[in-house]
């Protein structure tokens, strides 16, 4: 996938602090972002944020995005609803590693709501560093979800 150009951010309102404290992360690490929203803690509909993030995402190569709900399962079902999304709601640093490696996610899915945020700085960080492994099996395996998604077989 080559090296990350920039990370759209996404959340509703269970995610809003949450998607406040990864800015401040990311931009320690010297990663560039850009929030497309929610700014508020004002009770907002997830699709529209998982949504705008996914298509920001899918029109740009090498480029990623974060989003976080309240589970982040909203999310990731919401923007795996665009054309060119693998979105993943990860729990930990193994699925977001594994996410990378094997699926070339290139959407995170965050909980916002009853999780701490030193497991989530972790989970984000191996999600950040883990390249694609580019073997053939898992190319052959993306590239069967990309037939699909052009010709619906």
């Amino acid at each position: 996938m080559g090296k990350i150009k920039k990370i759209y951010l996404g959340a509703d309102h269970a995610g809003f602090k949450l998607k406040e404290r990864i800015k401040k992360y990311l931009g320690l690490k010297g990663i560039v972002y850009e929030d497309l929203g929610t700014h508020s803690l004002e009770s907002v509909d997830y699709p529209d944020y998982a949504i705008g993030v996914a298509k920001k995402v899918a029109k740009k190569n090498n480029a990623r995005g974060i989003l976080i709900c309240g589970t982040g399962t909203g999310m990731a079902i919401a923007a795996n609803k665009v054309k060119g999304i693998r979105a993943v709601a990860a729990y930990d640093r193994y699925s977001a590693k594994m996410s990378r490696l094997h699926n070339n996610a290139n959407i995170l899915a965050l909980r916002g709501r009853f999780f701490p945020f030193e497991k989530i700085k972790k989970i984000v960080s191996v999600w950040l560093a883990t390249p694609f492994s580019q073997k053939a099996r898992h190319k052959r395996r993306i590239n069967k979800i990309k037939q699909f998604e052009e010709n619906g077989s």
